[in-house]
């Protein structure tokens, strides 16, 4: 669709919402880049360094002098800003690329506010239980025993993935 005033396309809230989450997350990824220029490299990250470089080598983007000259020049870099000269023209290595955050541990939180809120009722069931209060006890106790199954089934399950863009 285009807007009848400029002829351009028409942005809906879900298109704009969907552009400044993804404009927000290259920001902290350059960001996170942009820090790290003056860390120093540690010994793992060359090893990266030089694996990523050797994927491309076997995908075909580099021919075998092209990857010694730059495997020479992750192992004369000192920071990450001497690493960048190695990978130009190429996918930034996986050292730059976010960590995706594990998923759950505020879910779990939210499990034990759950258990928390339905604790009184479950009690108040006994309560009437043992008082004789069948139906009054099953009017409490039910419904918070069902609220903390529920709760339990959203805190385990696994996180959704995000479908693949087409």
């Amino acid at each position: 669709m285009t807007d009848r005033y400029k002829g351009r396309p028409r942005a809906d809230l879900a298109n704009l919402a969907g552009m400044a989450a993804a404009a927000s997350q290259e920001a902290r990824v350059v960001a996170a880049r942009r820090r790290m220029l003056t860390v120093r490299l540690t010994d793992e990250e060359r090893r990266i360094s030089i694996d990523e470089l050797s994927e491309q080598f076997a995908i075909g983007r580099l021919d075998e002098a092209e990857l010694h000259r730059r495997v020479d020049l992750v192992n004369e870099a000192v920071t990450h800003a001497d690493l960048q000269p190695a990978f130009e023209g190429l996918p930034l290595p996986s050292l730059y690329t976010p960590k995706p955050r594990q998923p759950g541990r505020w879910r779990w939180a939210a499990f034990a506010g759950a258990v928390w809120l339905a604790l009184p009722f479950f009690l108040t069931g006994l309560v009437f239980m043992v008082f004789g209060r069948e139906i009054a006890a099953a009017i409490f106790a039910l419904p918070s025993l069902a609220w903390v199954f529920f709760a339990y089934r959203w805190a385990s399950r696994p996180r959704r993935q995000n479908p693949p863009n087409r």
